[in-house]
């Protein structure tokens, strides 16, 4: 009996502490203000999200190569990184700066488009992301100000609760794919910051300048689909959109890919907008086993010959190690597939370096 009492104990003592966790800001809330638009949506079917074609999250078919822990999968000393003054780069000229993974800040027509921020290690992301050393140089304090704050999907790696607490106040606009504004109201984001869209939504901007007067009216962003899935807690797979965006703005077009297998959603990007300037394409933490839902190598080039950009910049590496292939892979997957095809330029650089596109 009294062992009996004893296990009772540390089962209750596991329950409280895993509520306790669960009740962190960072695991959102379960009120859905966001369910009647959800259901309406014409890819929640049965329940949840669902992709264009039949997704399964894993093949079933291991590679002997990249299923295997490889010994490179981490740095053996710092990565290369650059800490730059982001408040005082130029906004009369179009240029990115990388933060590593997922997270980058871009200048385009004389405003600050930011993507998938996470730049504050704390609980519980903390535990489940380890950043390289050198590479988490950034801080939410680093950022300027933000016209356009862009959120691909609720992932920990791409929508991270303590940097999107923390830069709130300095955020115009909040664009993001269905679900998502449900967390951002839940951390304080007002319904006017916030454009909550679907797949194949378009929304128009007017942007202000500091004297609130407009000065170009033609800025257009439009949710496009992704071969991805959702799923921040166990339990509420799918319940969120994951997205990728088509801005168009000051003359130029420029695509953030977010996350996703390859399929053939490049061709019909190419051809319902035409050829982009710059093409932000995800390249990292692949593996065979999950070819469907994450970009592999060859995929990767695959969707650069439909998309036929201009420019293309690929993230999703560099920073942690979430597959088995080498942490520098990547990099050498971007430079071999460039020097294959010559048709777009490759702004790849270190973390923290700016390029001017």
């Amino acid at each position: 009996m009294k062992v009996l009492f004893i296990i009772i104990g540390i089962v209750s003592c596991i329950g409280v502490l895993t509520l306790g966790v669960l009740a962190h800001p960072a695991f959102g809330t379960f009120r859905h203000v966001s369910e009647e638009r959800i259901e309406a949506s014409p890819n929640y079917r049965d329940g949840r999200f669902q992709n264009q074609e039949p997704t399964p999250q894993f093949t079933g078919k291991p590679s002997a190569v990249r299923s295997q822990p490889s010994e490179g999968r981490k740095p053996k000393s710092p990565v290369e990184a650059y800490k730059t003054d982001l408040r005082s780069l130029p906004t009369d000229s179009d240029w990115v700066v990388w933060f590593g993974h997922s997270s980058y800040l871009f200048c385009l027509g004389g405003k600050r488009f930011l993507v998938d921020p996470v730049l504050k290690p704390e609980f519980p992301a903390s535990v489940m992301l380890r950043p390289f050393a050198g590479t988490d140089i950034y801080r939410p304090d680093d950022l300027p100000e933000i016209d356009v704050l862009i959120i691909t999907h609720e992932h920990w790696d791409h929508m991270d609760y303590a940097t999107l607490r923390d830069i709130r106040t300095r955020v115009r606009h909040v664009v993001c794919p269905l679900g998502i504004a449900d967390y951002l109201r839940y951390w304080h984001y007002s319904d006017n910051q916030i454009v909550e869209m679907d797949w194949y939504d378009n929304s128009q901007f007017t942007i202000l300048n500091s004297q609130l007067s407009i000065i170009n009216s033609q800025l257009s962003i439009t949710c496009l689909p992704t071969r991805h899935f959702s799923n921040r807690l166990l339990g509420r797979a799918n319940q969120t959109l994951w997205a990728s965006f088509m801005i168009e703005y000051a003359g130029r077009k420029v695509y953030i890919g977010g996350d996703g297998g390859y399929d053939k959603r490049f061709k019909a990007i190419r051809e319902q907008f035409g050829q982009v300037d710059l093409a932000f394409l995800e390249n990292g933490q692949y593996n065979d086993r999950w070819r469907y839902i994450h970009t592999t190598p060859e995929g990767l080039e695959q969707a650069i010959r439909d998309l036929e950009p201009k420019q293309v910049f690929t993230v999703h590496h560099d920073k942690y190690a979430l597959a088995m292939h080498p942490w520098n892979e990547p990099d050498s997957v971007a430079q071999a597939i460039s020097r294959r095809n010559g048709t777009f330029r490759l702004l790849d650089a270190p973390i923290g370096k700016v390029v001017f596109f």
